[in-house]
Parts: C-alpha cells; structure tokens; sequence
C-alpha cells in the first residue's frame, strides 16, 4: 500500500511538472523479487521557449557532381568538409581502373577485378552523399538546374527524367571516343573507353578464332576472319596491340593449332611514328620490338572509310589509296566532346572550342559556381602577355614609370603562380632574375642597377608564353585535379578570410587558392612479353623486364581499394599459373 501510494504521488507530481526528457523508473520492492517499471514520453511545459532560443539550422550547399571517372571520383574520395550536400549523378554505378582495360580485353585481369561500386566509396565518407543512376541530358547555368535520365530498362512511369538544383556543379563527364567523323566508323568498329567495350572485344576475339575454326571455310575466308586491326599507335592502341599479340602467340595458339598461322595484327598511324608523347628511344624500341614480332606497323596510314568487309586507308605522303579485309576492328585514335558538353559550350559561347573552357582554378568560364574536371575540359592558362602592363604596374609600387630588379624580384613569385610558363621559361632558360631576361632579350650590356619602362618589360616577356602547353588527357591529370578541388571546397570558409593565392594583378588583393599545377609522376608503355617502356620524371626511361615489375607495383597501388587490389593481383598470379581464360562468356 505504501508503494501504491508514492506511485500516486509520483505520478501526480510528474504530470504537474513534465520532464523535457524520457523517464525510465524501476522500482523494486523490498521482500521480493518482483518490480515495479515507469515509463513517461512528456512534452515539456516550455518547450516553445527551447525551441526559440535553438540555433537556427544551417542550410548545407547543394555540390552535384556528374561523373564517376577518375576526377569525380578523386573529388569524392578527398571531399572531408560535411557542409555540402553532395549528390552523385553518373549512368555508371562504379568506378573503372580504366588503365588496365586493354589486359581486361585479353582475359588478363577480369573486368569486375577493376571496378568498384561508387556506393562503396562514398558510404564511407562522413559527407551526406547521394548517388543517383542516371545520364545529365542538360546543364542550365542560369538557373543552376541539371535535367537528368535515368537508363533503368524498367517501366517508371514517367519518371525516368528527373531535376536536380545545385549551389555548385562539378563537371566530370569525361569523353567519347573519337571517330572524326569518318563514315563506316561508329558501326563496324569497336572502341576502348568503358568495361563493357574491352568485355565485346575479348568476345569478338573468341569468336573471331570460333568461326575461322569451322571446317567450311576456306584459307582465304580464315584470314579474312583472323585479321585484327588496331587504328591508333597511342598508348591505348599500343598496349591493346602487345596484349593481343600474347593473348595469340602464349594462350589461342595452343588452341587453335591449325590455324594459329594465318593470324595477322596490324597497327595503323596516321603519324609517322606510335607513341610519340613518349621520349624518342622508346618510341624506336616499340617501333622495332612490333615489327620483330610480327606485327604489320603501317605508320603515316590515314583511315578514310570503312565498310562491313574492308578498311581503307590513303598513305599521307603519296596519297595512295589501298583497301585490306577484317576480321575485326579496335579504334582508338583519341577523344572527343560528349553532346550534353556541347550543348552546355554553347549555352555560355564556348560553342568555337573543341572542350569546355576552365581557368586555373578549374571553374568554367563566364560561370561563378561551375568546376569541370578530366577529359571533358582543358585549363585556358591566361597568356603573360595579356597582362603585362597589369603585371608592370602592380610591381612599379613607387609609380616612378620604371621597374628595377628589386621591385621585379618582390612580385617574381606571385607571376610564377599565376603564370607557370613564365616559371618553365625561367628554368629552360637557366635565369633567376629580371637582369637574366633582359640580358637574353638586350645581350649581355645589361647591369645589376638596371631600371626598365614598360616596353623595355614587354620585350623581356615576349617569348614568355611560347612555353603553354595544354595538360595530356590522361587518368594522372583527372586525378590530380579531383583532389586539388576537393581541398578547395574542403578549405572554402577558411580562405574568405585568409586567402593564399598569388596576387591579383589585374584587382585588389589574392585569390582565394593557388592555381591547379599538375605533377607529372611519369608514364608507362606496355609492350607485350612482359617487357614495358617506362618514362618517369627527369628523363629516366627504362625499357625492359625491371620496368615491367615496376608497372605491376605502380598499377596494384594504384587500386581505388583493398578488394579491388588484391583481385587485380589475384588474377595476374592466376595468369601466370594458369593462363589466360579463351572462353566466350
């Protein structure tokens, strides 16, 4: 009864006076075993009072990002600060190691050892992001809208095309491959951007080889059959080139006993050398390994049309036209603009360039809150001598009209950040000063007190801007890029007030952030027979067997994660062992 009665009063002063929190009340009574449980959920008396005097919420900003390649998915990965709402908009639900897809076409590595789902990535991440499977069909700046598809096969009612709203767009779209509109191209080839399209070349192959087996055909129809062409002596095409060459001599030659002789692989260039971005010594290697091999090398061949039976080509130096039967095609001959890219140019009157247009800091032009990353854009580097009277007066801080070497040397940082080719002039040319680049503009009459006007300083820098240079198209830039703009968005707030860029020569003040400066980490060449061409910074090239370990360390650090690591791994072990799988699936 005593406990009955303290429930009462308990109970009655709780509704009086509400708690602003759960209550869990055990009271166990003493002399047994039994209890005696409480629970109350009140709405505290004040409650409007606490929820005056809260903070109001603060709205996050919207970042989409279009794109699960290389530089959108760098962007994602290095993406630390959790104000953004980030929402993901791709047709692909996974990111593709896209530099070993060539070993992808010849049963090498298997193509799901090099992707891995972007909802792995990022539902690590302590940033609020959402990732949506669909196609960006339309960019609207103006009114900072994305109208998106989605390429679910199933039936949505309607609702497959859908709008997002963004504070900030990060374009990384990538490219097409492209076909230089020459006809024949788009419906008898096959190209080598996405896993699906190194997945049809590895079937075509097979098939290739299943049909030249059949006990019908003749000689003749055979190596019509089992004529590989490879169009384009880049990296890509060089490297599809080598692993076709071994997926043929070590694996479908055992096989295909009976026919193995009438295979025949031929690389067509239209310049007169492959791989030339490379240093000339491997270029010569590549050239010379290919032919020793048996490889038809056909530099200096143009492409014109290409028909279901044969391919014709016009030899650049003679203008001879000649025409050979395939069996199968691979083009790759470099990139082009995707259509919603296009579209977007023309939109903000970029519709005279071949790829959108950024400046330094990645951010489109004539566009405040627009980034675009990897192949689907190229960083128009404003030119030295489009500011120089802007330069020469910021640095002239005494207004005398001239410039000395003191005054040059003040801002000489600043111009070597917001102008890198006049910091690659400067080391080309072995100077250190302004007295260096009159001298080698004047001659060498020139002394240490020297003071300049504004003409004299225009012919130092005429020959300044000869050294710009447009970044490669490769995953190493998309990927630098992806991690420079995410630590600008991680550091958005920070630098409003403390801003760390070079100085703005043509307004008041710094920028924001240093300019994006890409780092060359070097490049590989795989040439097959487990040799590689290697060309790493400071012209080190290394061409052989050791250069090919350093490729498989390189490759299998690079992974994106620890799964996708050890299956690439797993599946070269596998290879070696066992070879390379022929069948057809």
């Amino acid at each position: 009864m005593q406990g009955m009665a303290f429930l009462e009063r308990f109970s009655r002063t709780f509704r009086q006076n509400p708690s602003t929190s759960k209550l869990l009340l055990v009271v166990a009574l003493s002399g047994g075993t039994s209890g005696l449980v409480a629970y109350s959920d009140a709405t505290p008396q004040n409650s409007s009072n606490i929820v005056d005097s809260a903070e109001p919420e603060i709205k996050k900003k919207k970042v989409v990002v279009l794109g699960t390649g290389w530089a959108g998915t760098s962007f994602l990965k290095n993406l630390k600060d959790p104000s953004y709402d980030v929402q993901v908009i791709s047709p692909r639900n996974y990111f593709a190691f896209t530099p070993l897809l060539p070993s992808v076409t010849s049963g090498t590595v298997e193509p799901r050892s090099i992707v891995e789902p972007i909802r792995n990535i990022i539902r690590k991440k302590k940033v609020d992001i959402q990732y949506s499977e669909a196609e960006c069909v339309k960019i609207d700046a103006a009114n900072k809208k994305v109208y998106c598809q989605s390429n679910a096969n199933a039936n949505l009612n309607g609702k497959e095309e859908f709008v997002v709203d963004f504070d900030y767009l990060v374009i990384g779209v990538g490219a097409r491959s492209n076909t230089f509109n020459i006809p024949g191209v788009v419906e008898n080839t096959l190209f080598l951007k996405e896993v699906e399209d190194a997945q049809k070349i590895r079937k075509s192959i097979i098939d290739c080889f299943e049909r030249a087996d059949l006990p019908s055909l003749s000689d003749e129809e055979r190596t019509k059959i089992l004529h590989f062409v490879v169009v384009g002596g880049g990296p890509t095409g060089v490297e599809f080139a080598a692993q076709l060459h071994d997926f043929l001599t070590e694996d479908l030659a055992k096989l295909y006993p009976d026919i193995k002789n009438l295979v025949r692989i031929t690389l067509l260039e239209a310049t007169d050398h492959i791989l030339n971005m490379f240093d000339k010594r491997i270029t010569a290697f590549a050239e010379e390994k290919f032919k020793r091999e048996g490889i038809d090398l056909k530099t200096g061949s143009m492409v014109i049309n290409i028909s279901d039976k044969e391919i014709s080509t016009k030899e650049i130096k003679t203008g001879e036209i000649s025409s050979m039967p395939y069996g199968m095609i691979v083009w790759s001959t470099g990139i082009g603009t995707r259509r919603v890219i296009m579209d977007f140019m023309k939109q903000i009157g970029q519709s005279n360039r071949r790829v959108l247009a950024t400046d330094e800091w990645l951010r489109v032009e004539r566009c405040d809150n627009i980034y675009a990353v990897g192949d689907c854009a190229t960083i128009n580097q404003r030119k030295v001598m489009e500011d120089v009277a802007a330069i020469f007066q910021k640095a002239d801080k005494d207004n005398s009209g001239t410039l000395t070497v003191k005054e040059f040397q003040e801002v000489l940082d600043d111009i070597c950040e917001r102008y890198p080719q006049l910091e690659l002039y400067l080391k080309n040319k072995q100077m250190h000063s302004l007295v260096d680049l009159l001298k080698d503009s004047k001659g060498d009459d020139v002394k240490e007190s020297v003071e300049v006007n504004i003409e004299e300083f225009k012919s130092a820098l005429s020959q300044v801007d000869s050294q710009m240079k447009s970044l490669p198209a490769t995953a190493q830039v998309a990927s630098q890029q992806g991690v420079y703009l995410a630590n600008c968005f991680n550091r958005m707030k920070e630098v409003e007030t403390n801003p760390e860029g070079p100085l703005r020569f043509r307004g008041e003040g710094r920028h924001r952030f240093r300019p994006f400066r890409y780092r060359h980490l070097g490049q590989f060449a795989p040439l097959g027979g487990e040799q590689t061409a290697a060309q790493l910074p400071g012209d080190w090239v290394s061409i052989g067997h050791s250069s090919q370990w350093l490729w498989y360390s390189v490759y299998a650090s690079k992974q994106v994660s620890w799964r996708t690591r050890a299956l690439v791994v797993s599946d070269w072990m596998r290879r070696f062992i066992f070879g390379r799988d022929s069948s057809s699936l």
